[in-house]
């Protein structure tokens, strides 16, 4: 009898996957499982698991020392993703099942104690690692098959039961594989921006924002539209590509926020964490290795904060190194983990306190109206694109809003030839959007015309901006130009990037 076997199966690390060999040895001894490789104590557990799995299906469990061994022992190992490769590796020690399918497959799945096959986080940046190794096959929980069918040139199978991934890997029987084409689900419904009465200067700056995936602060007073307008950004940004898609639902899948309709997320996420939220639920945490945070459920999406100013500091000054880099690192005890945070930030605040409908009734004093906002730093607020100041709706705004508000379709059109153009000129270095540009790039590649240049300058000379943001004005510049359909911003276009910058700036 061989009393050794081979398994193969796969660690999440962020984002990014790690395939793990999985060894069983039968030897003598009195009964017992042993588990060694930086098992946490969710797979501790599996002992139990695994051998009840097996006893349930009718077969027998070794009554000898079994053990199982988890390389690279340097990895940690989380989680119940081993259960069925942990209880495969078992059953080709005792010679129950032979070698031939095992390679070049890899086995992923928690094990319920009748033998089911439960679903498990992390699936498709598991399917997708394996492939990169080189793997010709997968063999999944049959409720994740969708979302591992994903992933393409590579063999993805789907598992309810223990018994049927012993009868498939027997040669006995087959296991599920995916649809021919995924079913086309409803995408979620997203508010229209044809709902919100007035407001024509914060309608265009959120174009812009579409357009060119910049920041945006929007200021006023409670009940003029802040969140309404928030809340209908991803309605006039474009569906997500393939390649933006994947990465938005493997974050999706290892949080285990992956709709069971929806394997594939096309639809820019929009993440709203609370005022109270702490910095842990922000940019991710957790004990062991970290877990993904809002900045990054919410990459190639928006991230939402209503009553900014109400927040803490520390929590907000966490946003700046993902708003700057488009990834968030994390170091906790079992290593570092990065996670994508390419977003593009909504603030939303009142202008004081008391937050009265009318400026003429506030009852805050300069200093306290000041030191509401300047819990906002600088340096966080100089990372922010765009300022919108919104104002009560003029007369007649109500009596007039059925024919004169522009609905989300009309501005995703022009929101995507924008970012077409964009995608077009900056294609070379895969970049998407003009907010990903490097103003080195910018300032000497793409340098603009000297007129184009005077009024950026002048402000600069001045001290009424820094170099950031200088570069993100001309991010802006680009962006406006594209919406207007200009090969290159002029001077027009630079001055109106810089009143976006000034005009609602608190």
């Amino acid at each position: 009898m061989s009393a050794l076997s081979k398994v193969h199966s796969v660690a999440i690390t962020g984002v990014d996957g790690a395939v793990v060999e999985i060894e069983g040895f039968i030897g003598g001894g009195l009964p017992a499982v042993h588990l060694v490789g930086l098992p946490d104590t969710v797979l501790q557990e599996s002992r139990d698991r695994i051998r009840a799995a097996i006893v349930n299906i009718g077969l027998k469990f070794p009554d000898t020392r079994v053990t199982l061994a988890l390389s690279p022992a340097t990895l940690p190992k989380v989680g119940s993703v081993y259960d069925l490769p942990l209880a495969a590796a078992i059953l080709r020690a005792v010679e129950r099942v032979p070698d031939d399918m095992l390679a070049g497959t890899v086995l992923l799945g928690e094990l319920a104690l009748d033998g089911r096959v439960r679903p498990v986080r992390g699936v498709l940046p598991a399917v997708l690692a394996a492939k990169e190794a080189g793997f010709r096959r997968a063999v999944v929980p049959l409720a994740n098959l969708d979302e591992a069918g994903l992933v393409d040139g590579i063999e993805v199978f789907g598992a309810a039961h223990l018994a049927d991934v012993v009868s498939w890997l027997a040669g006995e029987g087959p296991l599920v594989a995916p649809a021919g084409g995924l079913p086309e689900a409803e995408a979620p419904s997203v508010p229209d921006l044809a709902d919100v009465v007035g407001q024509p200067e914060a309608k265009t700056a959120l174009e812009v924002a579409a357009a060119g995936a910049h920041h945006v602060m929007l200021t006023g007073p409670p009940g003029i539209g802040k969140t309404m307008l928030a809340s209908r950004l991803p309605g006039i940004l474009p569906p997500l590509g393939r390649r933006e898609a994947l990465e938005v639902t493997a974050i999706h899948s290892i949080v285990g926020q992956l709709p069971s309709d929806r394997p594939l997320i096309t639809v820019p996420p929009f993440v709203a964490p609370h005022p109270t939220s702490t910095v842990s639920s922000l940019v991710g945490g957790g004990s062991g290795l970290a877990r993904p945070g809002a900045v990054s459920l919410a990459h190639r999406g928006v991230l939402f904060l209503d009553e900014c100013a109400e927040m803490g500091p520390k929590s907000l000054e966490s946003l700046r190194t993902p708003l700057e880099e488009g990834q968030i690192r994390l170091a906790r005890r079992d290593g570092v983990v990065k996670y994508p945070s390419r977003f593009q930030l909504v603030l939303a605040a009142n202008p004081c306190p008391c937050a009265p409908a009318r400026d003429s009734d506030c009852t805050c004093t300069a200093t306290v109206r000041r030191r509401y906002l300047g819990r906002l730093s600088g340096p966080l607020l100089d990372r922010v694109d765009l300022w919108v100041r919104m104002e009560p709706p003029g007369t007649g705004a109500l009596h007039e809003a059925d024919s004169a508000e522009e609905s989300s379709a009309a501005v995703r059109a022009r929101v995507r030839q924008a970012r077409e153009a964009a995608a077009a000129r900056w294609a070379s270095e895969g970049w998407l959007t003009n907010s990903e540009v490097p103003g080195v790039v910018l300032r000497r590649r793409f340098r603009l015309s000297r007129a184009a240049l005077k009024p950026l300058e002048e402000c600069l000379r001045k001290g009424a901006i820094t170099a950031r943001g200088a570069d993100r004005c001309l991010r802006v510049a680009w962006t406006v130009a594209d919406l207007a359909g200009l090969d290159e911003p002029g001077e027009a276009e630079v001055v109106q990037a810089l009143l976006f910058r000034d005009q609602g700036r608190p």
